[in-house]
């Protein structure tokens, strides 16, 4: 699994508060139960003006250009900077899946939903919450600057670009997956040797608890 540790790229704006996980991903989506697929049906009914369904050809399909992701300015861009309460409504993962089939890496927000806070840590997306001054701050620069680019370091817990600095929170454990390229199994297994010897000294010490038949195991 890729890991995070540091990241540079170019940010795309979307200035809307409460983006919702259909927005993301619309529910139609959802049928599929592959995690790839989902990046040309991110935040579909605004990137499209037909409606989209599972197998249609995005290149076919009839493009919103007044779409913030639809303006060349922002072609390839890696850092999604959004508003409060990012991805709130359902529990889908697709919408993260999405997010970074399109290419986003880091989603910069005042505040996120609490599910699709987890849900993006354990895929490797990386959400950094600044207070509402900052994000309004990077909103100006962006708007500004054709092709503004922030430096995301994980280790040091920094944001820099261009009149920009800023430093970012994250749980310990949290940052220590993420550097590592590791979900919450890959985490465990990282134990695996130590959990075979604690099995191995539980089954001499109480031998009757793995008895099968009245005989032990």
């Amino acid at each position: 699994m890729e890991a995070f540790v540091r990241h540079q790229g170019t940010v795309a704006p979307l200035d809307r508060a409460n983006v919702d996980t259909d927005q993301i991903i619309p529910k139609q989506f959802l049928k599929s139960i592959r995690r790839t697929g989902f990046g040309d049906n991110l935040f579909d009914a605004w990137r499209y003006l037909d409606e989209g369904e599972i197998g249609k050809n995005a290149n076919e399909r009839r493009i919103n250009h007044d779409f913030v992701l639809n303006e060349p300015r922002y072609a390839g861009a890696s850092i999604l900077l959004a508003r409060d309460n990012f991805g709130c409504g359902s529990s889908r993962e697709h919408a993260v899946w999405a997010l970074q089939e399109y290419g986003f890496r880091c989603v910069i927000a005042p505040s996120f939903a609490d599910i699709f806070f987890n849900n993006s840590l354990k895929n490797r997306l990386l959400l950094v919450v600044f207070s509402k001054e900052d994000v309004d701050e990077l909103f100006r620069f962006v708007d500004r600057e054709a092709g503004y680019a922030l430096d995301v370091d994980l280790g040091m817990q920094t944001v820099r670009g261009p009149g920009f600095e800023a430093r970012f929170d994250i749980e310990p454990q949290r940052k220590r997956l993420l550097m590592q390229g590791l979900d919450d199994i890959g985490a465990t297994l990282a134990y695996a040797d130590t959990i075979r010897e604690f099995e191995s000294r539980h089954r001499r010490a109480v031998p009757w608890v793995f008895a099968r038949d009245g005989n032990a195991a």
